[in-house]
């Protein structure tokens, strides 16, 4: 945390701080002053408004305006850069409402493949730091620069500095560092001094910093539980503090521990770049409500192709799937199915949520449908057909014809039956 007396450095040349407002080498008011600045090795790295960022800097017209991405009247918020959020313009947001909150802002649809090449770009020049990444998403990840001193020449924290010069140089946009003794300090810390911040947070401090934020501040403590603690008397992460981790167990299960430890910034989790994806999904708001089936079946298969897609690429198939719906009045539906044996297949992904979405079009109005696939496994298991099974082999084969020649000729070059005649729909969004 900012601001704790003797050590540290300047972010512009990663001199020693000293003890004045400003470096005494480069002049720079950019210090980083915490005694653990030079010794802790736990990060998390978040770009900062990631997608407005990367339009503000491919447009100089949109430096100095608000803008929000996000797609349609009907649709929802993927973010916004920070001079529309201090007019209360938020992450997944009604339009209506952004609008509303914001009228003077520039809309910019969506461009996720742009915003991918930017990440890998990003995500790049963290390796190059250390092996130890774990991607969170697109923009942030968690970083483990331990033993990278000798590599580097620097300490992590100086190196991690340097790191957010050059992505602010090579890729033109800005991130932020929070730098601390585990992943749940190093998260908290990474949100202090946003755009562009640099900020440490040590453990002897944590309980201290910790003890004012609401439950809710504790990554997986959602509305819903937040709630539940609150009828039960806890409202500040102090109130665990005070409880027992005896006491907490009996409550609320392995939860409890959880919470107990979180609440004194205890995280013994490691970095780890193995992490895995636990589902591939897309979805799609519509620009007017949706009650008959025909376009919903069109926007569903469409969806199911993204999906189909991505597994694909990234070599991983799944048994579950899983249809999300939101009606009218923004409440969401989430039915789910479990295969026999995993799949990769645009097909069966389509026929799973098909069946699901034939016991939910009952006449309610929906403004959502999206489609994911969990339950991940190697794209090396899906779809293995046997003696009895001749359907699967003709799906494959007919799958990786029309993939073949939409690598060749574009995405428009082919298209299944079922999508001819769709009408106007949202654009997809990933996760």
């Amino acid at each position: 945390m900012g601001g704790l007396p003797g050590g540290g450095f300047c972010r512009d040349c990663l001199a020693d701080a000293g003890s004045g407002p400003r470096c005494t080498a480069c002049g720079s008011p950019r210090l980083v002053r915490h005694p653990l600045a030079d010794t802790l090795s736990i990060a998390h790295v978040d770009c900062d408004a990631f997608y407005a960022t990367i339009e503000k800097r491919d447009d100089p017209r949109l430096r100095d305006v608000p803008v929000i991405i996000g797609g349609g009247v009907r649709g929802v918020v993927s973010t916004a850069c920070y001079i529309a959020r201090i007019k209360g313009v938020r992450s997944a947001m009604p339009m209506f409402k952004a609008r509303a909150l914001c009228p003077e802002a520039v809309i910019v649809k969506p461009n996720m493949r742009k915003y991918v090449e930017v990440g890998r770009e990003v995500r790049a020049k963290m390796q190059a730091l250390t092996p130890l990444v774990e991607p969170l998403s697109i923009d942030e990840a968690f970083l483990d620069l331990s033993g990278t001193e000798r590599l580097h020449g620097l300490s992590p924290g100086r190196c991690l500095a340097r790191f957010a010069a050059e992505v602010e140089r090579d890729i033109g946009i800005t991130i932020s560092v929070g730098l601390a003794a585990n992943k749940f300090l190093a998260k908290t810390a990474s949100d202090l001094d946003k755009p562009r911040g640099f900020s440490v947070l040590g453990q002897e401090e944590a309980m201290a910093f910790l003890a004012d934020r609401p439950v809710t501040f504790i990554w997986g403590v959602g509305p819903a539980f937040g709630a539940r603690l609150a009828k039960d008397g806890i409202h500040r992460i102090a109130d665990l503090q005070a409880m027992g981790d005896s006491d907490l167990a009996r409550r609320y299960g392995a939860e409890g521990l959880r919470l107990w430890r979180l609440a004194r910034g205890m995280d013994t989790r490691s970095v780890n770049p193995e992490r895995e994806a636990k589902s591939v999904s897309a979805e799609t708001t519509f620009d007017t409500d949706i009650r008959d089936l025909r376009p919903l079946e069109q926007t569903l298969y469409a969806l199911a192709e993204e999906v189909s897609g991505r597994l694909r690429r990234k070599g991983i198939a799944g048994r579950s799937v899983t249809l999300k719906l939101k009606t009218q009045d923004f409440r969401t539906r989430t039915r789910a199915r479990t295969l026999e044996d995993p799949t990769q297949l645009t097909a069966r992904i389509y026929d799973a949520a098909h069946d699901l979405l034939l016991r939910e079009t009952d006449g309610t109005f929906f403004r959502l449908v999206g489609v994911g696939v969990s339950d991940l496994c190697d794209g090396a298991d899906a779809d293995q057909a046997d003696l009895l099974d001749t359907r699967t082999p003709k799906l494959k084969a007919t799958e990786q014809a029309m993939e073949a020649l939409r690598s060749k000729f574009g995405d428009g070059a082919v298209a299944r039956g079922i999508l001819l005649g769709t009408g106007k729909r949202g654009r997809p969004t990933r996760e």
